[in-house]
């Protein structure tokens, strides 16, 4: 009998213990990180590999906050378009062992300051917000980096964490404290989560680059200096990828080619 409960207890969390070869990344930042090139056709197969967690409801396709679904983008809300993430997960599935699933959960708010993200600077920041900005931090429950931990607390029943990816920086050009910000809310981010930075690495990518039209790009010489400060942060360069036109936005491209590029820099760091 005593060896019938044991055997079932064990059964039990067999089913419901994570799967370590699925490998989660989160996804945070502002409209470079949500997406802003429309995706194309060849942008809607998705290998089934390669997971998104809803973070939100997505009234249109049906997609359920917190529910895993196949990463054909968006992948950040509707309405949102292509995002380094996308390329991201497709180049480590093309890389990674066939047993390896890959999820991102995104989380990210166009035109925020890395205030949005600092959960003692968060209200006041939106205090003084755009309306427009307002609206979009509301479907995170006004605390995007709260709503963040919660789904990332939830995905890992399912599988382990292993990166944090960044892009944001347009809205804090020429903030020489830029680094130190970030450095809080990754080490929150690793506490909140009960993570270790030498296992969970934190990349962080270029605005577009002045060379290219860029009207941020000074800010990459205030990226450039992460690492300095955070051991286990790395650059993802943006040198010669085009903007969508506007010089703050990446084309269509050029977010594949970036996604892949976060993704070369990650695959080295996997354990």
């Amino acid at each position: 009998m005593q060896k019938g409960i044991i055997f079932l207890i064990l059964f039990v969390y067999a089913l419901s213990a994570a799967d370590p070869n699925f490998y989660i990344f989160l996804a945070f930042g502002q409209s470079n990180m949500e997406g802003n090139a429309r995706p194309e056709a060849q942008d809607n197969n998705c290998p089934e590999r390669f997971k998104m967690m809803a973070a939100v409801d997505f009234p249109s396709s049906g997609r359920k906050k917190g529910n895993w679904y196949t990463a054909n983008p968006p992948l950040c809300r509707e309405g949102t378009g292509l995002t380094p993430c996308d390329y991201f997960g497709r180049e480590l599935v093309s890389n990674l062992p066939e047993t390896v699933t890959v999820g991102v959960i995104n989380v990210a708010v166009a035109g925020c300051s890395i205030d949005l993200f600092d959960e003692d600077k968060a209200q006041g920041y939106l205090n003084t917000a755009a309306d427009w900005l307002k609206n979009i931090a509301r479907q995170y429950g006004n605390n995007p980096y709260k709503h963040l931990i919660e789904l990332a607390k939830q995905a890992q029943n399912d599988g382990v964490i292993k990166g944090i990816l960044l892009h944001q920086g347009e809205t804090n050009t020429g903030d020489q404290n830029w680094p130190n910000n970030v450095k809080k809310i990754y080490e929150r981010m690793l506490n909140d989560l009960g993570l270790n930075a030498n296992d969970v690495p934190l990349l962080v990518g270029e605005v577009v680059d002045s060379s290219m039209g860029g009207q941020c790009g000074s800010h990459n010489a205030v990226i450039a200096k992460v690492p300095s400060v955070i051991p286990t942060a790395h650059v993802v360069k943006a040198n010669m990828l085009a903007s969508g036109g506007d010089g703050l936005h990446f084309s269509a491209s050029s977010y594949r080619e970036f996604g892949k590029r976060y993704a070369q820099v990650m695959l080295p760091l996997l354990k």
